[in-house]
């Protein structure tokens, strides 16, 4: 029997200023408190709920703090090998090329063992969206240094502050493939504060409209706090990626799709 909504029903309805997306499940989020991936499904979740394609959408997650996503999307997931989420979402493709397919990747898998994927996979251009999340450190781990970590930057692997001159340069990997041609579009997001996340969410909706015109890889990289690893409360590393890494990675479109 169909059920008619009461007065006080219809009453909350019209006062509804926020509602869960069915795209995520009722798990309760295992995230550090104030660490950003949990603002980061909830948007991806919106969107595929907005765009009305969580039936054919599948997404992959490898190692490390993403792997936990599977607990908190209602979507088809599949496991990768450490650093293979992009081998493993161009096969998925390639055999469902009317799926919409992404990856939700931290920098140390990305960016470390799986840099030869990520490459080759934006230089090929294959028609998936691969999401970054880059919070300069392994945060599931125990907060080594990753590729990403900045110059000075401590982790358990570099106390005394990464030294460019032994450990090398930090990696832009962002910067990177946007040089390659099979990227349609690459740019660099955040999600701690309300307008971040509005352009954050923005990005994710123009990266699965590109892939269904089929127009390559998109490629989007969230910076995050990792307040955990970094060893501050929530609002210091908030205030600390602010001041330490948006200079470093600035946000904004770094490549779009000619017009």
């Amino acid at each position: 029997m169909e059920h008619t909504l009461t007065k006080e029903e219809i009453r909350q309805e019209k006062n509804l200023v926020y509602k869960k997306t069915n795209v995520m499940t009722d798990n309760i989020l295992s995230y550090c408190p104030g660490c950003g991936h949990g603002t980061a499904h909830r948007i991806l979740a919106e969107v595929i709920e907005e765009m009305d394609i969580q039936d054919i959408t599948i997404g992959v997650d490898p190692v490390g703090c993403s792997v936990l996503a599977y607990n908190f999307f209602n979507l088809d997931m599949q496991q990768a090998a450490h650093g293979r989420a992009p081998a493993l979402a161009t096969a998925i493709k390639r055999l469902f090329p009317e799926k919409f397919v992404f990856t939700y990747q931290g920098d140390g898998d990305l960016a470390a063992i799986g840099t030869a994927e990520t490459i080759h996979a934006c230089n090929r251009g294959e028609n998936i969206t691969i999401i970054f999340i880059n919070n300069g450190i392994y945060g599931m781990t125990g907060g080594q240094m990753a590729p990403t970590t900045l110059p000075g930057m401590k982790s358990s692997t570099s106390p005394y502050g990464r030294d460019v001159q032994m450990m090398g340069n930090p990696l832009k990997i962002t910067e990177l493939v946007a040089q390659l041609p099979g990227t349609c579009f690459v740019t660099r997001q955040a999600v701690h504060t309300p307008s971040t996340v509005r352009r954050a969410k923005r990005a994710i909706r123009l990266a699965f409209e590109y892939q269904s015109k089929n127009m390559g890889l998109s490629f989007i990289e969230i910076v995050s706090n990792c307040n955990s690893g970094w060893k501050m409360t929530p609002r210091q590393s908030n205030e600390w990626m602010e001041a330490n890494m948006l200079p470093f990675y600035p946000l904004g479109d770094i490549k779009v799709p000619e017009k």
